[in-house]
């Protein structure tokens, strides 16, 4: 049976610098304390464990798992919380030894002491946790939780994805595969975008879905324009020095503007030469993982990891391929892409601590290309091959990063990923596809066999790769 699998469940605003590192354990904490309360136990509780497993563990200090736990159990929601209160509160924590619990009562906490790191793995997915709430009658509550990529929380998540049981999806044209999703667009004689629009109706009205859709664009402008005009060193160690603001700075010179939509209309101005595209859209890429590498608000797009992807094609296509394209566009794009990293998700995984790098650079990759071929005029079936074109060369893609940390060599891969994309939507457009050799459906079964062959390594562990060839004091 069908997953009914939300455009905004793919899309989610939310901190950085990892969607199933941080976003999913700050969520996973919020879910825990609801559990304490429809319990009536929240107001009994007297000390709070947690418990990180597996990648969590091994990454969680680069990735702000700690942090993201503290948050979550201290009632903040990161999709709300002004970025500029995050410092306050874990310092508040830590100097205090204390934690506002769900913001309604005080309890003693050590972020030294009860957040335990265990490098061992619990047996459903490589992201685990376990909450402990310890109560004034001596009693306890343990509860188990997984981060399965994209900020999306289960209570347990089988290790082949294809085989998760689901409740009967609510949508009018269920999807699973993206053979389905070509065969209701040739039933209705209707594009992606119409078929999607059809079943996010079956779950909000005509103005929620405009207005979400426009919140999450003007997330994802807002943090490029951040981005692009931050300077200095990403937090972490590494000593990274962020680089979209000095790409930006040459690309734009002296435009004057005042808020990010006048800015997209200075970019609409500049040079548009080859050269330029290329450095316009990976200067897109870096300032939102720029803003992502330093706990910022951004669209996990489907992940943190790869937020940048999304919102670099997207600002491609508005700035320099359709000067008049606006709300309607802006929509269209993110429902193809919603669409497409939803058939990823169902048949393989959009997490890194489960299939590497090819699982969030690679799905994002896909996505876009996906989105743009769309709007740029392509046909249901190049839209999907623009997709499969672009995952089909990301396959094997590990995830190495260099201190745990979402910087090395996550920021540039946005970069490419972007640039992937536009080229696999212009090799789609260009494309007759009855002569198309791999379906998508194809390339993500290819995709999933090729991450549970993958050595654990490569899986956001930070045990292989450049994270072992790369020695922190060097940086």
């Amino acid at each position: 049976m069908q997953e009914s699998i939300s455009v905004f469940d793919m899309l989610k605003i939310g901190v950085g610098p990892s969607s199933s590192h941080t976003l999913g354990p700050w969520r996973a904490a919020e879910r825990f304390l609801s559990e304490l309360r429809e319990q009536g136990k929240l107001g009994s509780t007297e000390r709070v464990k947690v418990d990180l497993y597996g990648s969590l563990s091994l990454t969680g200090k680069g990735h702000a798992t700690d942090l993201a736990v503290m948050l979550g159990l201290s009632g903040q929601d990161p999709e709300y919380i002004p970025v500029e209160n995050i410092s306050g509160i874990i310092k508040d924590i830590e100097e205090k030894n204390e934690i506002h619990l769900g913001n309604e009562k005080i309890i003693s906490f050590s972020f030294l002491m009860d957040i335990v790191f265990n490098k061992n793995f619990l047996p459903f997915h490589a992201n685990g946790l376990m909450f402990t709430a310890y109560f004034d009658d001596g009693s306890h509550y343990e509860s188990t939780f997984y981060s399965i990529g994209g900020g999306f929380v289960v209570k347990e998540e089988r290790s082949n994805a294809k085989k998760k049981k689901v409740a009967k999806s609510t949508f009018p044209y269920p999807i699973d595969k993206a053979e389905e999703l070509l065969a209701y667009t040739q039933q209705e004689h209707k594009k992606i975008s119409d078929i999607v629009y059809e079943n996010e109706k079956s779950l909000r009205s005509e103005q929620e879905i405009h207005d979400e859709l426009l919140r999450v664009w003007h997330t994802m402008l807002e943090c490029m324009y951040i981005g692009c005009h931050s300077e200095g060193i990403l937090p972490g160690g590494l000593s990274v020095r962020r680089r979209a603001f000095d790409m930006h700075q040459n690309l734009i010179g002296l435009s004057n503007y005042n808020n990010p939509q006048e800015w997209l209309e200075a970019i609409r101005k500049t040079e548009v030469k080859f050269r330029q595209i290329l450095k316009w859209v990976s200067c897109f890429a870096l300032a939102v993982n720029e803003v992502n590498a330093a706990l910022g608000r951004v669209v996990t797009a489907p992940t943190n990891g790869s937020a940048g992807v999304i919102p670099a094609v997207l600002m491609y296509y508005l700035t320099i391929e359709n000067h008049q394209g606006g709300d309607n566009e802006i929509k269209q794009f993110l429902m193809v892409a919603g669409e497409i990293g939803s058939i990823f998700k169902k048949g393989s995984t959009i997490s890194a601590a489960m299939g590497g790098c090819q699982a969030e650079i690679g799905v994002s990759s896909a996505m876009a290309a996906g989105a743009l071929c769309e709007v740029m005029g392509g046909t249901p079936e190049q839209v999907l091959m623009a997709a499969e074109i672009a995952m089909e060369h990301h396959l094997g893609m590990t995830c190495d990063p260099v201190g745990g940390l979402v910087q090395i060599p996550c920021i540039e891969r946005n970069t490419m990923g972007a640039i992937k994309a536009i080229n696999a939507a212009e090799l789609a457009l260009e494309t007759d596809p009855k002569n198309a050799k791999v379906p998508l459906d194809k390339v993500i079964d290819t995709m999933w066999q090729t991450a549970k062959d993958m050595n654990n390594k490569y899986k956001e562990t930070s045990e292989g790769g450049l994270a072992v060839a790369v020695n922190m004091a060097d940086c």
